[in-house]
This record gives structure tokens, sequence and C-alpha cells, in this order.
């Protein structure tokens, strides 16, 4: 048979069906298109080999005068900051008792301990700290007592309860002669509240913006009830940190890896600090710390409308003068802002329905706000990012680009993203670029049932291109003061989370990594007739180990509504000059998939040896 060269459009293709799909990619996984080829994506492998608690939702990297390199990872338990690849504890302390406050009581045969401390403030999986304590006189000694303690359960405002661990984490057992309170020298500090893994709408009338989960139905959610995201950003060589909708903290590089973040509050010279905000950021040209969604001067009540900037180059003066640039605004549409982020010559605001400019002027005004778009909004907090000056979101209604002015992207897989998407959870969706291969990520939920993020859909902004396929991810950091991009995983059981080096290898952290693309359907004219294939001459690059293959699959179908089954297939290895098969069928579909380790591979064309057959 005469062979003919099949020249797929690059690209997937989501919005028809595979029918309408015709000599293009309907399907994808850990595939990405460059020059408009489709290729395996890179591996990934852990950074750090010690875990972390939590899930990770944000990440960032800066680096001291001396060009070491750190990075920030707040997690829904603990905030930490990694110098090489150790993770180190500098969670803020939330307060602290007055020695004696805190007793404990034990019970024979259990390993729950009591502890008392009145209006503790701390809700389930808080951390606490306790020294100064003497032994119960049993099996639960000074060293079982002193040392860091998640709340296993709250009892009420002043009693909670832990479990009893010898210093190696094993759990120790009270017995009869644990019957000391702990003597009175007791000292607990206690961490910031932890938050949640997942989204809980507000309860309450008006807990809520408007049409932003169950709003009208209940109560506000207190910090601890709530997703915890963190933003992060460096003032100098040091880290500025916010927990949405709590705090602002500040980590001072100087004092070293053992030192804890502090509130802004507790510095020195601290005026007026928020005590409150949803997002912080520093602005990149005139050095001011600005708080979205922050309380303003003389309320300690969150308005999440209000943006506060503190005085030029200070992170501690934020009381407005006459000879200084601290100052507020209150954005003039929505209800809350939703997300900001830094650009080369503005701060972009979204609120809950509108986009924002911030641009630092001077005095008097030091910044001025304008509206850029009143239609559109971003869906979650993080679901923006710069890319090579053009500011890439999403929205619940698809997604953008900000060149000066907001414009929809065609994008070819749009209804399968938005109607596959998790919206209960769409808070979790994030935003992430791969420069090295001019991509934009965003990573999502999908389904009712799944509550953690597992798809990502990614656009080729340079030649205008998309993929969809399947990653756990929590966060995701691109390269810069870092080699390459990071991201960190999302595991369920918290003790087990760990950030990658992407773009490493070809392999899942040391496992075989599967890929696969999928064409849409294939016919000769209009379909009427048969095709029979008798041979397939593939044409691959491979990279890695010297024995790749691709697995190839051809599957048939009579009509666009009838599931394809398989009808063919090959292995394809670097040595394959031709395949020869036997497949017919009025429509045909291309799947190309490697689960082997420790190879890459690029898809260059395909020529098939086929010839129109009857038409029954």
């Amino acid at each position: 048979m005469p062979l003919r060269k099949i020249q797929f459009a690059p690209g997937i293709d989501k919005e028809g069906t595979e029918y309408t799909a015709d000599s293009g990619w309907f399907d994808s996984d850990k595939i990405r298109f460059r020059k408009g080829r489709p290729e395996k994506i890179g591996g990934w492998a852990k950074l750090n080999l010690t875990a972390f608690l939590g899930v990770c939702r944000s990440l960032f990297s800066w680096a001291s005068l001396e060009a070491i390199k750190y990075i920030g990872v707040g997690t829904h338990l603990k905030f930490y900051v990694i110098e090489g690849v150790a993770p180190n504890d500098i969670t803020p302390i939330r307060s602290t008792t007055s020695a004696g406050d805190v007793t404990f009581s034990a019970t024979n045969g259990s390993s729950t301990i009591t502890v008392t401390d009145t209006g503790h403030g701390a809700v389930q999986n808080d951390f606490v700290t306790f020294s100064g304590a003497a032994s119960l006189g049993g099996n639960i000694v000074a060293d079982v007592l002193n040392q860091e303690y998640q709340v296993a359960s709250v009892t009420s405002a002043n009693v909670f309860t832990i479990v009893a661990k010898d210093t190696s984490g094993s759990t120790v057992t009270a017995n009869s002669s644990d019957s000391g309170n702990g003597g009175g020298s007791t000292v607990g500090a206690y961490q910031i509240n932890t938050g949640l893994t997942d989204y809980v709408s507000a309860a309450g009338w008006g807990a809520n913006p408007w049409g932003d989960g169950t709003w009208g139905s209940g109560a506000a959610l207190s910090v601890a009830g709530q997703l915890r995201l963190f933003s992060q950003d460096n003032f100098g060589e040091d880290l500025v940190f916010n927990v949405r909708n709590g705090g602002i903290f500040f980590w001072d590089e100087s004092n070293g890896l053992t030192t804890r973040a502090v509130n802004i509050a507790s510095l020195s010279g601290a005026s007026n600090c928020p005590t409150v905000a949803s997002q912080v950021l520093v602005s990149d040209n005139d050095q001011h710390v600005i708080a979205f969604g922050a309380n303003p001067i003389g309320s300690s009540d969150q308005d999440r409308l209000f943006v506060r900037f503190s005085d030029q180059q200070s992170i501690t003066d934020w009381t407005p003068t006459a000879t200084n640039t601290a100052g507020g605004v209150r954005i003039n549409s929505g209800s809350e802002i939703v997300g900001a982020l830094q650009t080369r010559q503005e701060i972009l605001i979204w609120t809950d329905v509108s986009v924002h400019s911030m641009r630092f002027v001077g005095a008097p005004f030091v910044f001025q706000f304008t509206t850029i778009s009143s239609d559109v909004s971003m869906i979650s907090p993080n679901a923006a990012v710069n890319a090579r000056g053009n500011v890439y979101f999403m929205d619940k209604t698809g997604f953008y680009v900000y060149n000066g002015a907001v414009q929809q992207i065609p994008c070819s897989v749009q209804d399968f993203v938005l109607s596959n998407l998790n919206v209960s959870q769409a808070f979790k969706v994030f935003a992430a670029e791969n420069n090295t291969y001019s991509e934009i990520i965003w990573f999502y939920p999908v389904g009712t049932g799944n509550t953690e993020i597992t798809n990502y859909v990614s656009y080729n902004y340079n030649e205008n291109l998309w993929a969809v396929g399947t990653l756990a991810r929590g966060a995701w950091l691109d390269s810069g003061v870092l080699d390459g991009p990071i991201a960190s995983s999302v595991i369920t059981d918290t003790s087990d989370n760990h950030i990658f080096n992407h773009e490493v290898g070809y392999d899942d952290d040391g496992s075989a990594m599967t890929a696969f693309i999928e064409s849409g359907d294939l016919e000769i004219g209009d379909g009427q007739n048969f095709m029979l294939i008798d041979r397939v001459v593939p044409d691959f690059s491979f990279s890695g180990d010297s024995t790749p293959s691709v697995n190839m699959t051809i599957k048939g179908s009579n009509f666009p509504l009838e599931t394809p089954s398989s009808i063919a297939t090959a292995t394809i290895t670097n040595t394959t000059k031709q395949s020869n098969i036997r497949a017919r069928a009025r429509h045909t579909v291309l799947r190309l998939e490697s689960t082997g380790s420790g190879y890459g591979w690029r898809l260059g064309g395909f020529r098939f040896g086929m010839r129109q057959d009857g038409r029954r």
C-alpha cells in the first residue's frame, strides 16, 4: 500500500468530540508541545529528603546579601524556611503562658494527657511546646512533657488533650504512679493557629462575598477554620509573610534558621501595623510593604477591600504623616480582594468582580488606583502569574491575559477544564510558569469527591497551544533565584510532604512516569468508506536510556458515537524502522504511550501504509 504522511494539528482540542478533533490531538497526560511537536515532559526528584508537616500551598525564593538561597514554605500546619535541603520550622508563636498556668493530668493505662490552661486559644492540630514541667511521677517523666506537641482534641476553652510520646516519637502510656500535675513552673508556647487543607464555606448571613460558597447562610469562619493560604515576599534579605485573613509576620535572616518569625507589631518602632490582612507583598521599585484586605487604623475589624501601605522602606511604620508615604485606600467595587500581583510597572488587584491597577506616583497621593476591568475577576488568590511582561490568570469564565488591557485567551480545552473543576475547592487553583518551555500551568481539583488538586492545564504562550494532564501539586516556583522549577506535593498523610525539583531527568522521583497522547478521529474522505492500514513508519527522537520504547495503539470505530476499540498495537523503539500491522475501520484513533523509566521522547511524524477500502 502507498505510504501516507499524517499531519496532526498541534495542541490538544477538547472543545468538541474525538470526531470533531479530526487530524488533531484530543487527549494527553504529561505531554507538552514544543515547536508544534508533542513530547514527554521532564521528570522530578525530591529536593528535601526530610518531609515536612502539612500541605504546602505557598513557595517563595530569595537570596541574602551573602548569596545564600532560601525557600519559604507555607503549609496548613507550619511555616518553614529551607536552606539547602532541610526544612527549618520558623512558625510564629501566638502566645506564651506564665509559669504555672499549665497543668497536666494522666490516667493509668492511657496515653492521653489532659492539659489545663485557662483561655488557651488552641484548636485541634495546633502545636504547643512545653518547658519547665516536672515528672507526673511514673512513666510521664519531664522529658516526655517538655517538647513540642500537636493538640489532639479541644475539650473546652480551658482544656485540651495531647498524646504522650518519648523524645523519639513513640507513644508513652501512663501508669498508676502518674498522679502529679507537672509542677508549678510549666510554660506553654503556642504557635499560631493551624488551618484547613480544604475550603469550607462560611456559615452565617453575609459571611461570604456574594456568590461565594453559601453566602447568606451563617457566621464567618475563624482563621483556623479556613483553607490555609500564605503570601510571602522578601524585604531586603529578610522575609515578610501573611496567613490569609490573619496576621503579618517577619523573619530576620540575620538571626538564623533556629529563630522563629514574629508578628510585625512586636518589632521595635512598630506603629499602627495591620493586625489582619488577606495578602501581603513588597512593591519592587518603591519598597512599600502593602497589606490587602487589612484592618484600617483605629479598627481591629478586617475590611476585605481596604489596602494599606507602610512608609517607604519601612516594615514597622504604618502611621500616615505629612512627612512619610504610609497610607491606605479602599477599593470601590466588590466585596473582597481576591488577590494581588506585582508586575513590572504596577500592582494588579483582583476583587470578586473587577480588576484594578495600583501605581506608585509619589507625594501627595503615593499610589494611584485605576479600574482596568469591571466584568472579570480571578478564581482564586493564586490563579495569576507573571510571564515575560504579561499577566496570565484564570477566572470562573475562562483564561485571560493582561498586557495593558484584559483580553480573554482562546482556549481549546476551556469547557473540559471548567466542566470538570471542583468549584467548591476552586480557591486551591494556582497558576505557575515554566519559562524554559514558555508555559503557563494552572493546577486544579476535579470532580466532587476529589477535594485535592489532581489535574493541570498548560498553555504555551509563544505558540498558543494547550495541553492537559494529571499531576498532584500544591504550589510551584519557577526558576530564577533557583536553578530550575520546584513544586510541592499534596499528600493526605500530612507528615510525608516534600518539595520536588522539576525538569530533572525523565521519571517520577525514581519511578516510571506514564505519558500519553491520543489523536482525534482519522478517516478517509468523508468517512463513508473503510480504511485499511497495513504498516506504520514512525519518526521519534529519544533521549536518556539506550532502550526506550513507546507503545502505539490504533483504535477503530465505524460511527462517531461508537466507543473505539483497539484493533492494532505495536512497540516502537529507537531501532524501529517500520511496524507491520493490520487495521480496518471507518474511523481510527492513534494513541502513543510510554510507561518505562529513564528516557524521554519526542514525536516527529507518522506515515501509514493505508488505502481506501469498501463501504461495508
